[in-house]
Formats: structure tokens, sequence, C-alpha cells
């Protein structure tokens, strides 16, 4: 069974491995530096030029961006442009503030290193970056709050051989999901654990835990603890390869996806499934793909109780290829089904 996380809408082009002729030689050995190991110049320049670009982001002006982009991302600009635009309604009016910079120095490495790491500060944070010729960049993560949706936006940037900063790649995702941040999902996900509800706690924890990571190359002690949660409270008979079969009403429904989405405003839990040949015909017709529906939210709902307490609802989608047959959404308290379902509904994954 695939399990998405939901809440990364993200648009992130990183491409530095062309930047080998563009940045200059020095004598350097790779490093990190964290903010408060910068010299003072070096912190403002580098806060300037991703407040600039972000600036840039919030006013659409894709011109200057992209004049501020490097080489290689400037003349295939159309994913950025196309992530910007839906970025900016949301972060128009938002105040931008510097969370965390890192400065990053590999200008001493070997070309054609697959993986360059830097350990930085205290407690100690990990940056893997693959591909990366030798040079300076820069990892600046910037809130954007002060809106309804906050939202958190990671620039690489890259060093020029005449000293500027440019922009080398970009990562964007909310800050919080239905309305509340990471640390409210991990607390409350250590909440479900505690009074045993397994697979509350662990969906609480996947969203704590990709609301909280702010790139995914990117590991601190706070996010290998929380990953540590996540892979503890995972139930038994769920798999990240293997679809599961649901049993309801004497048929069995092949879950692909389980996961979470806001797409209707509330925290509902996302499914969708895969129809075979005798259910699939039946969702041409809005009553009894209705009823098929229902079956799966109210088998999930016997096997799985406490999703009651801690989702506003059920979105279920049939899929065929990559095509939706039939969608429902329906708060818990319409879910509606047999109620002679046995609690004891069983999920198996399928080889």
């Amino acid at each position: 069974m695939l399990l998405k996380h939901s809440v990364w809408d993200t648009a992130f082009l990183l491409l530095l491995s062309s930047l080998s002729a563009f940045l200059p030689a020095t004598t350097w050995a790779a490093a990190c530096f964290t903010q408060s190991q910068m010299k003072a110049a070096e912190r403002d320049e580098l806060s300037d030029a991703a407040r600039a670009m972000v600036s840039e982001m919030q006013n659409g002006n894709f011109q200057a961006l992209r004049g501020s982009a490097v080489p290689a991302l400037a003349a295939d600009f159309g994913g950025i442009e196309s992530s910007v635009n839906g970025l900016k309604p949301l972060i128009q009016q938002a105040t931008i503030t510097i969370d965390s910079m890192y400065l990053l120095d590999s200008s001493t490495e070997p070309s054609g290193v697959a993986r360059t790491d830097f350990y930085c500060g205290t407690p100690l944070v990990v940056l893997n970056l693959t591909n990366l010729p030798p040079g300076r960049y820069a990892l600046t993560i910037l809130h954007a709050t002060g809106i309804q949706q906050p939202q958190q936006i990671s620039l690489i940037l890259a060093r020029t051989a005449e000293n500027r900063w440019m922009l080398g790649g970009f990562f964007s995702k909310p800050m919080t999901q239905a309305g509340h941040d990471g640390l409210w999902y991990w607390s409350s996900a250590r909440k479900y654990a505690q009074a045993n509800m397994k697979l509350d706690a662990w969906l609480y924890y996947r969203i704590a835990a990709s609301i909280l990571e702010p790139v995914d190359f990117l590991s601190s002690p706070n996010l290998e603890k929380i990953q540590h949660e996540v892979d503890l409270a995972r139930p038994d008979h769920f798999s990240d390869t293997e679809p599961l079969m649901l049993e309801a009403l004497g048929s069995a429904f092949k879950v692909t996806i389980i996961s979470t989405t806001t797409v209707f405003g509330p925290l509902d839990l996302e499914v969708h499934y895969a129809p075979d040949t005798a259910q699939a015909p039946l969702l041409h017709d809005p009553p009894a793909a209705r009823k098929q529906v229902t079956e799966v939210m109210t088998a999930l709902l016997a096997l799985h109780p406490e999703l009651h307490d801690a989702f506003h609802g059920i979105w279920v989608q049939a899929d065929q290829g990559s095509d939706s047959l039939f969608s429902l959404e329906l708060p818990m308290d319409q879910i509606v089904g047999n109620t002679s379902l046995p609690a004891t509904a069983s999920i198996s994954s399928v080889q």
C-alpha cells in the first residue's frame, strides 16, 4: 500500500549538478557554518539575497527571479514559475522571517563525488547533497507568517565567481495542517500512542514529521526521534509496498493508498482502492457506487474505531489506473453502513 504524505505540496528543482563550470575554485575545505558561526557580513548578505528572492515570489516578478537563478535553472524555468505562481497568492501578504541559514563549502572536495555530507552546529544538523560540484552554497529556510496558511520556503543558493548568491533550488510546504503545527501533531500522536490508538498515532506522527522536516536532505536529532516514533507506531498490517485487502460485506477491497488530507478544509482520512472486475461496473450507478464506498468506510471504522476521534471524516476514491471512477467524502457522523459488520474485519497483504 502506498502511504503518501498529503501535506507536502512541493516544488523542488535542484539543478546544482550543472554548475561546475560556473563556480569558482577556492581553497576552503568542505564545511558547514550555522547562522551563529557566520561572520556578520556573510549572514547579512545571505539573508538579504534570500529575502529579495522571496519578495520576487510574493510580487510575481518572474523576470527578476529568473535573473537571480543559476544559468541551468534560468534556462528551464517553467517548473519554478509554475510553482511560484501557485505559492504567490498564499504568501503575497505574509511577513517573511529567516528561520535558519547554513553556509556550505565544498570548494576543495574532488569533482564527481556522489554525495557530500555537511555537519552543522550543535545539536548536530546533517545535510546530504548528491552530485554536488565543488563550490560554495547555502541553505536558507524562511517562514511566511501572518497569513491564513503559513508557509515554509527553503532556498538553495550558489555562490558565483563574482561573489553573488544565485538561486539553485526551491522548495515550499505548509507550516500547518487544519490549523495546527507540527509540534501539536507530535504531541497529539504521543497521546494517541499512550491510549493504544495506534492508527491515529501513526497517521498523526506522519503529519508531524512531514511538517517539521524542512527538506528531505536534512536530518537532526529531533527529526530522527520523531521518525523512530513513527516506526514504532506503525500498525503491523500496514505496508509501504503491498496493497491491503479490506474485507467488507463479503467482498474484498484492495486498498492502495491511505493518508490524510485537508482538501475539504478539516482533517480527513484519505483512502484509495482499486475495484475489481465485479466492483467496477457498480461504480457507474451513483446509488450503488455510494453504497460500495460507504462499505469501505464502515469496514475501516469497524477495524479501527479510534479513527472517529482523530478525523473529521473519510474521503474514499475508487481508482482505475489514473482515473477516479467514483469518490465520496463523508463526515464521521454521516457514515452509516451495515451495522452487522464485525469489528474483527481483517486486512491482509496482497502478494
